[in-house]
C-alpha cells in the first residue's frame, strides 16, 4: 500500500486532459441546442402556424405565431418520451412522433393568468379519441356554405392520440369555467349580456344588387378576397351573392349605390342541426341559435338528469376520466347510485371569429383544461400563397399583437 497515495492523485491531475474531437464537440453542441430548444418550446414560448380560415380576418391562413406556455403556466408533458420538434408524426415517415409506454397525469405549473374572455388560446382537439384534421375543417365549411344550408354530416378522421398529441386548434375563449353562453341570430350572449363579433371577425351576408353588371375590383380594393379556393365573394343568382366579411368592410358595401340589400344569413330559430352539441334531439339548436349552457367550473355541482345529462355526459365520462352508466331511472358512477356530480377541472367555450367557417364549441362542446396549450401572443411572420413574388410577405402583419 502506497503511504503517498496524495501524490499520485496529484499527479494525475496533472495529467493534461484529452482534448474533444471535432466530431464529438459538435455532437454536444447540437445535443445542448436540442434539449435547451425543447425546454424553451415545451415551457416557455412555442412556434404555431394558422393553417385555415376559422379565425379571418382576425388571423389569417399563412399566419406565423408566437404562443405563450407562460401565460396560463406550462403543461407538464403528459406524454414525456417524444422527439423533439415533432408534434405527433415524424414528418418523413409519417410515423409516430411518440411512445405511449409512458403517461403522466395532467399537471401544469403555476401561469401569470387565468384565461380570460376574449383571450386567443391554442388547445388540443377536445373530440375523445377522434381528430379532426384542420383541412377537413375547410373542406366541411365548403360542403355547408354550398348546400343551401341544408344539415351536413361532418366526416372525421379516427385516430387514437394522448391529449397533449392531439391536433392543435386555435379559437377565441368566448366564455370561460362558471359563464352561462347562449346564441339568438348569430349573437352570442355572455351571462345574459349580448357580445358582438369582434370588428376584425367574419360573418355571412346575402348581398342583392341592382344590376347584374358588378365591377368585383371594387370589393377587392374593400379587402375581399376573390381566390379560386374558398372566395369571400360567391354567386348564388343572377343578381345576388354570398359575401363572408367584416361588420366593418359590410359597411362599405350598404353604401355603395348599385347595392340593393344586405342581409345577415342566420340560420332560423328552432331548425336543429344534429351536428352541434350537445347532438340531443330534443334540443332543436343550431349554429346561430343555441344554448343557454353553463360551462362547468372545478367544484361546481351539476343535477345528473334528463335535462344536464346530454351537456355533461362527456365531460363526466371522457375528460374527468369516470365511468358512466345508466341504470333504471338513475345514474351510476363508478359502480355507485349518483344523482349528481362534482368537477375536477375548469372548462372553456371556444369559437372561431369567422363564425361560418369554424368547426369550434358549437360542434364539439367544451375543452377541459388540461387540453389548454397557450396563449396567442404576436404575429412574427406571415404570408400570402396567392400573393404575386414580390408580395408574399404581409409586412404589415409583422409583430402584431393577438387581441
Amino acid at each position: 500500500m502506497s503511504w503517498k497515495f496524495w501524490q499520485k492523485n496529484k499527479a494525475q491531475n496533472d495529467k493534461p486532459k484529452k482534448k474533444k474531437s471535432k466530431s464529438r464537440e459538435w455532437l454536444d453542441a447540437i445535443l445542448f441546442a436540442v434539449i435547451a430548444a425543447t425546454i424553451i418550446r415545451v415551457f416557455f414560448i412555442e412556434a404555431y402556424t394558422i393553417p385555415t380560415g376559422s379565425m379571418e380576418r382576425s388571423l389569417l391562413i399563412g399566419d406565423f405565431l408566437f404562443v405563450s406556455k407562460v401565460n396560463y403556466g406550462p403543461r407538464i408533458p403528459m406524454t414525456p418520451v417524444a422527439f423533439p420538434f415533432a408534434h405527433h408524426t415524424m414528418p418523413l415517415t409519417g410515423t409516430k412522433a411518440y411512445w405511449e409506454g409512458i403517461q403522466w397525469d395532467y399537471r401544469r405549473l403555476p401561469g401569470l393568468s387565468d384565461i380570460k374572455r376574449n383571450d386567443v388560446v391554442v388547445f388540443n382537439y377536445p373530440q375523445g379519441d377522434t381528430v379532426a384534421l384542420e383541412q377537413q375543417e375547410v373542406d366541411y365549411y365548403q360542403m355547408v356554405r354550398h348546400s343551401g344550408w341544408k344539415s351536413v354530416n361532418s366526416q372525421f378522421t379516427i385516430v387514437s392520440r394522448p391529449v397533449d398529441k392531439r391536433e392543435n386548434y386555435i379559437k377565441r375563449c368566448i366564455a370561460i369555467a362558471g359563464d352561462t353562453v347562449s346564441m339568438k341570430a348569430g349573437t352570442v350572449s355572455v351571462n345574459g349580456k349580448p357580445e358582438k363579433l369582434k370588428k376584425t371577425g367574419n360573418f355571412t351576408y346575402e348581398v342583392t344588387f341592382k344590376t347584374a353588371d358588378i365591377n368585383f375590383g371594387i370589393f377587392q380594393d374593400m379587402g375581399f378576397s376573390m381566390r379560386d379556393t374558398d372566395p369571400d365573394i360567391t354567386q348564388l343568382s343572377a343578381s345576388s351573392y354570398l359575401f363572408t366579411g367584416s361588420e366593418t368592410m359590410m359597411d362599405e358595401v350598404r353604401k355603395l349605390d348599385f347595392v340593393q340589400s344586405v342581409k345577415e344569413m342566420t340560420r332560423p330559430e328552432g331548425e336543429m342541426e344534429i351536428d352541434v352539441f350537445p347532438h340531443d334531439p330534443n334540443r332543436t339548436w343550431n349554429v346561430d341559435n343555441f344554448g343557454p349552457i353553463v360551462i362547468p367550473k372545478k367544484g361546481w355541482t351539476v343535477k345528473l338528469d334528463s335535462a344536464t345529462m346530454p351537456l355533461y355526459e362527456r365531460s363526466i365520462r371522457i375528460y374527468e376520466g369516470n365511468k358512466l352508466e345508466k341504470s333504471g331511472n338513475g345514474w351510476l358512477i363508478n359502480g355507485k347510485p349518483a344523482d349528481s356530480y362534482t368537477f375536477k377541472m375548469d372548462y372553456y367555450w371556444m369559437m372561431g371569429d369567422n363564425r361560418h367557417n369554424s368547426l369550434d364549441s358549437r360542434y364539439w362542446g367544451f375543452v377541459p383544461e388540461d387540453h389548454i396549450v397557450g396563449k396567442a401572443l404576436f404575429i412574427w411572420m406571415s404570408f400570402d400563397t396567392n400573393g404575386s413574388f414580390f408580395s408574399k410577405i404581409r409586412w404589415n402583419r409583422l409583430l402584431r399583437g393577438i387581441h
